[in-house]
């Protein structure tokens, strides 16, 4: 069976709960994008649950790392930061420092604001990807709805975090940019290697690519078009993404 026959079997089934198309999303995604495309577009129950999880590692990073450590160890994981940092006088190293740890809670705290402000944005992205560049028919909508649940896989990670801060991990050595180990960097320090190749290793990311694969069949899915054009467009995409982190490492890192 092709891939548009499957897609057209799931689009002739009943439609879903939001709750059969969360657990759906991680047994049989396409029968969630399937019912997305059918016009159940709703992407709040997905949104609460990823936004439950990040205030649960708001509280974990609180009680068991400390904000101010966070903000210490940041700096200490990138020379050039802590070279700038030691060349600025004791007023500048404490304004900064009260900038950095304002920041760094602020995105905890907005992070659900945050979240659909990037799904939002990427989903333009996408939308126009698979419409105009492969010839698909998906709403703006739908895309939006399928991203947020394709982006569902980031609970997991995120309370692999958590379980990671309960188990007794040093609070010098935590990294909230990589806190969780699904990746090889989580298991390197980024003061200890390039930065570009702990970008890159950072970006080879286990739950990452889950969400990358769920995102192309869910692309393909609601735009209508070969599910081989839904990868090509994400991972093109993706790629791209790198790239762009690691000239960044390279300048900044």
């Amino acid at each position: 069976m092709s891939d548009l026959e499957v897609q057209q079997a799931a689009e002739a089934a009943p439609g879903l709960s939001q709750w059969q198309r969360v657990t759906s999303t991680f047994f049989a995604p396409s029968k969630t994008f399937a019912d997305i495309k059918r016009g159940n577009r709703s992407w709040w129950l997905p949104f609460i649950l990823i936004a439950i999880a990040g205030y649960i590692l708001f509280a974990a990073v609180s009680l068991k790392i400390g904000m101010q450590q966070v903000v210490d160890n940041q700096i200490h994981m990138s020379p050039k930061a802590e070279e700038r940092l030691a060349q600025a006088t004791p007023e500048q190293r404490e304004l900064s420092s009260k900038i950095s740890l304002a920041i760094t809670e602020g995105v905890f705290v907005a992070n659900p604001l945050m979240t659909l402000a990037f799904v939002a944005l990427l989903s333009v992205g996408l939308w126009g990807t698979m419409n105009f560049l492969f010839g698909g028919t998906a709403t703006y909508k739908s895309i939006f709805a399928m991203w947020m649940y394709a982006w569902l896989p980031s609970v997991i990670k995120t309370l692999m975090g958590v379980i990671v801060i309960f188990s007794g991990i040093a609070p010098e050595s935590f990294n909230i940019k990589n806190f969780a180990p699904t990746n090889i960097a989580a298991f390197l320090s980024p003061a200890d290697i390039n930065p570009v190749l702990y970008s890159l290793l950072s970006s080879l990311d286990l739950i990452t690519i889950w969400t990358l694969i769920l995102l192309s069949i869910g692309a393909a899915t609601v735009a209508g078009v070969k599910r081989s054009s839904g990868y090509l467009a994400v991972f093109g995409w993706w790629i791209i993404f790198i790239l762009v982190g690691m000239g960044w490492a390279a300048a900044f890192g």
